[in-house]
């Protein structure tokens, strides 16, 4: 298929950019904002910090229009290079959605919990019935921005960026692999081998971290702009007379 870039292209990967760079603020700050139901056991029979928590909710709701926006945005330039593997990389940024679409539940489910407590009385009825649902958040959160996201964001947009040109090879290899570092480590953790926050977690998601956040900066800065397309011409026209010679 064809690699020829349209002139709304430039339109499409700054939208796209622009996306990658809210889904990553959102995410991080969504995470944050969940701690208090996520690391306090207790949180469901305490004075509970549901308006920080209910924020936490919001950004994750930006988190998935987010997602979703930056797959519809590069759908067009990368299905010229491959519609099978592009349709896949927006399949799987639809599941990532559904998975943290699921932990979103359960964290208002803890919420609503908390608020009628005292009128439920059984206090240890309670903390049984929000556990679970802390515990499911947590592996909604492992198999979806962290699984689905290493194989979709990772690799399947690694390999089509790599391919389409849109950014330099090396960091298209930093996706790559960083996406399968993520899912590998996933996987670690579903076999029991580490836990989720543990130092080999951390340290298998950092590619991925620096993947996306340089996909948010290239994409909104760089890819297609003007000055780069004339920095591509001048070379290409600089190698032309050596490729004549030859």
């Amino acid at each position: 298929m064809s690699t020829e870039h349209q002139p709304a292209d430039r339109r499409r990967v700054l939208t796209a950019g622009v996306l990658f760079l809210v889904t990553f603020v959102s995410a991080i700050a969504g995470v944050q904002l969940y701690a208090p139901v996520l690391d306090d056991p207790g949180y469901v029979l305490g004075a509970g910090a549901d308006a920080r928590v209910v924020l936490g909710i919001l950004c994750e709701v930006v988190l998935i229009v987010a997602n979703l926006g930056t797959a519809l945005a590069l759908y067009p330039i990368l299905r010229r290079r491959a519609e099978g593997f592009a349709l896949a990389y927006v399949v799987a940024r639809i599941m990532e959605c559904v998975f943290i679409a699921v932990g979103m539940l359960c964290v208002l489910t803890v919420v609503t919990l908390r608020l009628r407590a005292a009128a439920l009385g059984d206090q240890e009825a309670v903390t049984v019935s929000a556990n679970p649902l802390v515990a499911l958040r947590n592996w909604t959160f492992l198999l979806g921005p962290g699984f689905v996201a290493g194989l979709g964001n990772g690799v399947l947009l690694g390999w089509l960026l790599l391919h389409s040109g849109l950014v330099p090879r090396p960091m298209a290899i930093v996706g790559i692999v960083g996406g399968s570092l993520v899912a590998l480590s996933g996987v670690g953790v579903l076999f029991g081998l580490w836990t989720q926050g543990s130092t080999v977690s951390a340290v298998a998601t950092l590619p991925e971290i620096v993947w996306e956040a340089f996909l948010g900066v290239y994409l909104t800065f760089v890819a297609l702009t003007r000055r780069q397309q004339r920095r591509r011409a001048a070379r290409v026209t600089a190698s032309s007379p050596q490729t004549s010679a030859a």
